[in-house]
């Protein structure tokens, strides 16, 4: 019997449903709605009545925040309904959550749940304007509109698939019908490629292939995989002209020259794109300028081997970084090709058993704050691309609990065409425990992770296609689903050195699934697919074989290792599954119902298809309407306004304050600096993931790239964008000598005509003369060469991501200190042809990085192209301090693009004592920006800063100023321990979607506690119960619980920590709780998503686990409805808790904060009661320590400016912000106290 529920949040918590209202509103410009709700629908199969009402209160509902109907609900009339799901075979995380979590209520039953949204559209609104709702609602490429109607079950049944058909004839074929064959197949190869097939078969196997064979080629010689764009052979490069030829085909020349010397004595080796990409890393390590890169057969992402002094000692660690695109998915299904973008980048590093700690993401759009009237057809609108997209990647990010140190997303109209998607990640791991070797016949292939299904299938050929109005419709199953919980369990599972050494080689399913990311790992390999774990019944051999289902990880390990890397595997709550073994032939076989569905020699599948020439005409740059100039400047206040409004200029806060940038406890620089956080970062830096002990090493990275530079000229694009990315580096403190280089290539999909090669040409020919200029080397990249639609091509775009490792006590930040410093500028020349001096670069750096080291620079910024004003206006903002520009500086030039150059803030007394060459362009003040005649107040400015992106990625949804006036609670006595122990035992949990116990362990240990941490399996009913069992025993021998933060099983079914506490509420674990609390004066502890944990329970406020009733004080949905990370302000109000015993009554300390649901409401008499009892532990509080419901201070809107509650008598304390976060050199542009001695306190109260 099927049972449905509907569950709607109350009105005054239903966020999502008035945000909704003002989008049809506002941007649809549909008025005659005139209320609009969410419900979430829950059809429940295989259950008993007993354990379904115990989940309509726990799983699909929440009291106090939730109206639960069952069955049906009513609508006011006139009224529009309609419902969204997903399409059969697209992961639906919050289903997957529930069935998760019923099945934790009783774990012999095996439950089926489907969700879906169903919206009520209440007021007259046209068929049309329906339409327009639908449009806007559902995106037809991962969602569809569903029945209303109950199902009468939901079991599936799968028809058997049919055997893999065998292309009968293919051999002989003539080419007239063979054409016929290849287009009706709709592959990405070219037809050359197919004839290359035909030939193999023909001549080799002698039989003809079976369609497995033929997607499996397709899908290994994709562009995707194989880069077959950038292995195209150039024959014949011709340059056209115009002023700007010379330093181009100069550059050409020297690249020939190159070539002909490093492969000397080869003619296996052409020119192509690839090569030219290559050859400066190759010159530059035969100069031996590149002796710190990894040497390895395995290429899981760039790797420098980098010396680390970890509490003294000096160990080698292995520190890696990786780009990756995402561009074609992010277009179609913006949430999903966003989200696997960050959950791809991730694992090439950690294929490489590196841990990923950063992550930076750069993305290029049009202009989303046009109507959506103006959207293209076959196109989803502009705002609700960059909307979904940032959804996607923050949501992957954020759960896997990545901190994402940097996020820019870059205007240009051509991106209309095919949005950019960028993710670049640094991963790192002390070298001795990564071992990398051969496959050798007789290891084990075990695949690790996810299940298998159709998600992605053909997603490497799909993103090879040339796209069109049409065929965006047909592009749903080539989206992969990303499932990020999992990937932290592979992430847990390669941070443990005793698992990692039994590793040999290992590859990430990313493009081309099992074929390629198995196929990659020996020459001779014998892959059984009826082994691969599939999501559902149904799939035929070749979808098994090409589906790109995300988070798995195919590892070789000799087969003595098999059972010992399988138990560290179940350890983790991670299937394993043996599915191959590397074999002495050297051929690719696949078998699937015991049949061979492929059987290919390595040798053809290695020549990567048929060998590709082309000729390259290249364009040269006008030079009547060049980029670099010095414009005249009518009205400055006009023009500098103009310049902060700037959709490249302008704030992009709430966008940023999406995606956690304090996870890890290692981010040295928060994205926003300052007092006022309003001082927009230029690189990300982050300390080394060390586990145990400290170390003053951090690594950093920065990004360059102008698309209307590029657009003018792809090479100076390319040579800008270098240099952009190296003063970035110099900017922050860092040391530009150890900088390496991975460049990102996205451009117009290229034809047989030889001008559509220009742009990639000529940039990397760019690129190849600034690598040769600074002598420093890329060392890895990717390509993504279709960049098209209909015809309007992307920019021309190569994005230079540089990477740097250096000291934190080097580490400048960009807010301006203090009034009365002087602002100087370093100032680089151009030559005849727009080209920077790249040795007047490099000795001016290295001079500023002397002076940053003789604390002589206190602050600085890097221009880009809209130079001087954009800076200083950035740098002014975060401490809300002013600047005055001399008289002398040139209006020209303070508006010109400055790549390269840099404004600095130089202690006052100190500018003659600087090392570099330098201008004094000013100085600082206290407010305000004063320019000759003009004055520009603060405030204004700030206000044309930040108004441009509003109504995209707000920043506000509650305008209130209101402060309140509430009490600090004094204590007589607070709670005494009886059973004093010398060093307590912290038990810390770790359920699916867990992502603080790291941070949370380093705290606790540092406090002098012994920690233990237990994953909780769920796999099985008796990995349920061993689970149940072990959590029981840990607690039972424990002191002290925490309760970390994560998003418990994804945060769904919508609603943070169910799982958690799902998980609580067994009987034995219940009881073990009372005992440490009752019988040992235990203490509880709960961060975040263990503060939501807590609440579910009843721990708070009650003080005892007895579920919550309607009236309940809870925790919600923030009001801006979106995840916030920022640094919050919070006052201690009550020291009536043990575990506030080390911070003082009344003081305001800083705190990272990061949640989507941290919104703290109750009843009136509730707060009152919480007040009156000394249970508000903590406030949001602003800068004078006013507790207020202002949103930039209290940024959940919480009733009260509530920040932490603790129990009745103080020994349970549940509070949002991430107090765990803290160590040395963290959060280095933050002021403030952050360390409330927590977990000291905590400590203490036992001895």
């Amino acid at each position: 019997m099927v049972r449905r529920v509907f569950v709607e949040k109350k009105e005054a918590f239903a966020v999502k449903a008035k945000e909704l209202e003002e989008e049809i509103k506002s941007y649809l410009g549909i008025q005659t709605v005139t209320n609009v709700r969410v419900l979430i629908r829950y059809d429940v199969e295989n259950i008993t009545e007993e354990t379904f009402e115990k989940a309509c209160t726990t799983v699909f509902s929440e009291p106090p925040v939730d109206i639960l109907y069952q069955e049906s609900f009513d609508v006011k009339e006139p009224s529009s309904v309609f419902g969204v799901e997903y399409l059969p075979g697209q992961f639906d995380q919050r289903a997957d959550s529930a069935v998760q979590c019923v099945q934790f209520l009783n774990s012999s039953e095996e439950p089926v749940i489907r969700s879906a949204t169903v919206y009520v559209i209440e007021g007259g609104v046209t068929e049309e304007e329906l339409s327009q709702i639908k449009a806007f609602c559902i995106n037809p490429v991962d969602s569809r509109e569903t029945n209303m109607e109950k199902p009468k079950t939901l079991v599936t049944v799968f028809e058997e698939p049919e055997d893999v058909k065998i292309l009968d004839g293919f051999q002989e074929m003539p080419e007239q019908p063979l054409k016929k064959l290849y287009d009706a197949l709709n592959l990405a190869m070219t037809f050359k490629d197919f004839l290359h097939i035909q030939n193999y078969f023909r001549e080799e196997e002698k039989r003809d292939p079976s369609m497995t064979e033929i997607r499996v080629l397709d899908t290994y010689w994709s562009d995707h995989c194989r880069h077959t764009t950038f292995s195209t052979e150039l024959t014949d490069v011709t340059f056209a002209d115009g002023y700007y030829r010379k330093p181009i085909e100069d550059t050409y020349q020297q690249y020939l020259k190159d070539h002909k010397e490093i492969f000397a004595g080869r003619d296996d080796k052409f020119v192509c794109l690839m090569d030219l990409a290559l050859m400066a890393m190759r010159k530059l390590k035969k100069e031996g300028k590149l002796a710190d890169q990894e040497e390895s057969e395995e290429i899981n992402a760039c790797s420098i081997v980098v010396p680390v002094e970890v509490d003294g000692e000096v160990e080698e660690w292995l520190v890696n970084f990786k780009n990756e695109t995402h561009n074609h998915p992010t277009e179609i299904e913006p949430f999903g090709g966003a989200a696997t973008c960050l959950g791809g980048a991730i694992r090439d590093p950690l294929s490489g058993r590196t841990y990923v700690y950063q992550a930076m993401r750069v993305t290029g759009a049009a202009d989303p704050t046009v109507s959506v009237s103006k959207t293209l057809k076959g196109k989803l609108p502009q705002k609700k691309l960059v909307r979904g997209a940032a959804s996607g990647y923050s949501s992957y990010g954020n759960q896997i609990g990545l901190a994402t140190g940097y996020v820019k997303e870059i205007y240009h109209p051509d991106y209309v065409a095919k949005r950019m998607e960028i993710g670049a990640v640094m991963g790192a791991a002390p070298r001795k425990d990564v071992i990398r070797e051969t496959s050798d016949p007789g290891d084990i292939i075990i695949l690790l992770g996810g299940r298998t299904g159709r998600d992605g299938c053909g997603g490497a050929t799909g993103s090879s296609k040339v796209h069109t109005e049409a065929s965006i419709e047909t592009c749903g199953a080539e989206v992969q689903k990303g499932n990020a919980p999992t990937e932290r369990k592979i992430q847990r599972l390669f941070r443990r050195p005793e698992v990692t050494r039994l590793i040999k080689k290992c590859n990430d399913f990313g493009a081309g699934g099992v074929s390629v990311a198995i196929g990659e790992l020996a020459d001779g390999l014998k892959v059984d697919l009826d082994k691969v774990p599939k999501k559902y019944a149904g799939l035929d051999g070749t979808e098994i074989a090409i589906s790109e289902s995300q988070e798995r990880m195919a590892v070789v390990v000799d087969c003595k290792d098999v059972s010992a890397f399988m138990g560290y595997a179940s350890e983790e709550n991670l299937e394993a599954v043996c599915v191959a073994e590397v074999t002495e032939e050297k051929r690719l076989v696949l078998t699937w119902r015991g049949k061979e569905i492929v059987n290919i020699s390595r040798a053809f599948l290695d020549t990567n298809g048929a060998h590709q020439e082309t000729a390259v005409a290249v364009d040269m740059p006008s030079d009547t309407e060049k980029y670099f100039t010095r414009d005249d400047i009518g009205d400055v206040k006009e023009a500098w306004l103009a310049t902060l409004k700037d959709l490249n200029v302008c704030s992009q806060k709430g966008l940023v304050e999406m995606f956690d940038g304090s996870i890890g406890a290692g981010s040295v620089l928060m994205p926003y600096g300052g007092k006022y956080q309003l001082t927009e970062t230029q690189t990300m830096i982050a300390k080394l993931p060390v586990l145990k002990g400290t170390t003053d090493t951090v690594t950093m990275m920065s990004y360059g790239f102008d698309p209307y530079l590029s657009s003018w000229s792809p090479y100076h694009g390319a040579v800008y964008a270098v240099l952009e990315s190296v003063a970035k580096i110099v900017a922050s403190g860092g040391d530009y000598r150890k900088i390496r280089f991975t460049f990102q290539e996205y451009f117009r999909r290229m034809t047989e005509d030889p001008h559509r090669w220009s742009q990639p040409f000529a940039a990397l020919l760019g690129a190849y003369s600034a690598q040769l200029g600074f002598g420093l080397p890329s060392i890895g990249g990717k390509d993504s060469m279709s960049g098209t639609f209909n015809d309007i091509d992307v920019p021309p775009t190569l994005v230079s991501f540089a990477v740097d490792i250096a000291s934190y006590k080097h580490i400048l930040t960009p807010e301006l200190k203090k009034t009365g410093n002087k602002l100087v500028l370093l100032k680089l020349d151009r030559d005849a042809y727009d080209l920077p001096n790249y040795k007047q670069a490099m000795e001016q750096y290295e001079k500023f990085f002397e002076d940053v080291k003789a604390g002589k620079v206190v602050s600085a910024y890097a221009l880009g192209g809209k130079g001087i004003i954009a800076a200083v206006s950035k740098m002014a903002f975060g401490n809300k301090l002013g600047v005055k520009l001399e008289h002398n500086l040139d209006p020209r030039d303070a508006f010109a693009p400055g790549f390269g150059n840099i404004v600095a803030e130089v202690v006052d007394g100190k500018v003659g004592e600087l090392s570099i060459t330098y201008t004094l362009i000013g100085e600082v003040t206290e407010s305000g920006f004063s320019y000759g005649n003009t004055w520009i107040d603060t405030e204004e400015a700030l206000a044309a800063w930040t108004g441009t992106l509003e109504k995209v990625f707000p920043t506000v949804a509650v305008k209130s100023q209101e402060r309140l006036d509430t009490p600090v609670y004094h204590a007589k006595d607070i709670y005494i321990c009886k059973h004093k122990v010398a060093k307590p035992n912290v038990f810390i949990p770790v359920f699916p979607g867990t992502n603080c116990e790291y941070d949370s362990r380093k705290a606790f240990e540092r406090a002098g506690a012994d920690v233990v941490t237990k994953v909780f399996k769920n796999l099985s009913e008796s990995d349920i119960r061993e689970s149940v069992d072990a959590f029981e025993k840990a607690i039972g021998q424990a002191q002290i619980i925490m309760f970390p933060g994560g998003f418990s099983a994804g945060d769904e079914p919508d609603g943070s920590a169910k799982f958690f506490a799902t998980a609580f509420r067994n009987e034995k674990m219940k009881e073990a709780v009372r005992k440490l609390l009752e019988e040992r004066d235990g203490l509880v502890l709960g961060i975040c998503n263990g503060f939501q944990a807590l609440i579910k329970l009843g721990l708070l406020p009650y003080g005892e686990i007895v579920g919550q009733k309607e009236d309940s004080p809870t925790l919600t949905y923030n009001t801006i409805n979106r995840h916030i990370s920022k640094m919050v302000y919070t006052k201690v109000v009550t020291d009536k808790s043990p575990w506030l015993m080390g911070a003082k009554l009344g003081e305001t300390y800083v705190i990272p904060a990061s949640h989507g649901e941290g919104r703290f409401v109750a009843p009136k008499k509730w707060i009152e009661k919480l007040f009156a009892n000394g249970q508000v532990a903590t406030q949001y509080v602003d800068l004078l320590g006013n507790p207020t419901m202002d949103e930039e201070w209290n940024v959940n809107g919480s009733y009260a400016a509530i920040e932490g509650i603790t129990s009745p008598d103080g020994r349970i304390l549940g509070k949002m912000g991430h107090s765990e976060r803290r160590g040395t050199a963290v959060a280095i542009n933050i002021y403030g106290e952050q360390d409330m001695k927590l977990f000291e306190s905590g400590v203490e109260y036992f001895k």
